[in-house]
């Protein structure tokens, strides 16, 4: 029963975050519903069935953050850019607003064409005035796409030990569990950016270890080798256009 409920509110939270994002496209075509409140006995078994509906809904609100960065690309990206900082020395700079701001940007940026599909497949029919289709329905139809990003960014070793635990073998992607998907998407994202974190800190490790070396050739052992080491870094980064470089690779991986 526990893991019922927890698949529901994952699917529920999923589907909360997608139309949260993707609703602003369609704002201009689509009527704003008026929401009353109020407390009262319900008239109807349909009645009810709403409210508890909204209910779930406020309370999978509080971990819609969550939902966001564990569901898209945005804990890879947040990830190799803390790495980026943290290998050139640079401590706070750039400030963490701006890393978590261009992370949030450029997950946008990959999750768009995701998003799109979401909006066109279940957003836009659940909200049609003419024959809308039901909040399940279009709960099923927001999974696929979202279901197809984060299978197409997992690996396979990680998301088979997490269906032995739960010993499922599904059959194909529409049974798959998401509650076993999500934490074997994460695990394969966390990989992949502390495997690229290691190609961004070996030059850095090389101008370090050359600056130190240099400068006890030299005899200056009193000379902090950071004083040195850290313009030195920055230059280098600067010449190669790290930033434009960096922000190529990361949507490249996700093409």
């Amino acid at each position: 029963m526990n893991k019922q409920i927890l698949g529901s509110l994952a699917r529920v939270g999923l589907l909360l975050l997608v139309l949260t994002i993707t609703g602003l496209a369609v704002a201009q075509q689509v009527p704003v519903p008026s929401i009353q409140l109020g407390i009262g006995g319900a008239k109807s078994q349909d009645q009810l069935s709403t409210s508890l509906q909204i209910l779930a809904l406020l309370t999978v609100l509080s971990i819609a953050p969550a939902i966001l960065i564990l569901t898209t690309a945005f804990t890879r990206i947040v990830i190799i850019l803390s790495f980026v900082r943290t290998a050139l020395g640079t401590q706070s700079i750039p400030p963490n607003q701006v890393i978590i701001g261009l992370s949030l940007f450029m997950t946008f940026f990959v999750m768009g064409p995701t998003f799109e599909r979401v909006q066109k497949e279940a957003l836009v029919p659940y909200m049609a005035k003419q024959n809308p289709i039901s909040f399940d329905k279009a709960m099923a139809r927001a999974q696929v796409p979202i279901k197809d990003f984060m299978l197409k960014n997992t690996y396979e070793g990680d998301l088979k030990m997490f269906l032995d635990m739960r010993k499922q073998s599904p059959k194909t992607r529409k049974d798959l569990d998401i509650v076993s998907l999500i934490p074997a998407f994460v695990i394969s994202e966390l990989k992949t950016a502390f495997i690229i974190g290691f190609y961004i800190f070996v030059p850095f490790i090389i101008i370090d270890l050359i600056v130190a070396s240099v400068l006890m050739g030299m005899g200056m052992m009193m000379m902090p080798p950071v004083v040195i080491s850290l313009p030195a870094k920055l230059l280098v980064f600067i010449l190669a256009d790290g930033w434009a470089v960096l922000a190529k690779a990361i949507l490249s991986g996700y093409s």
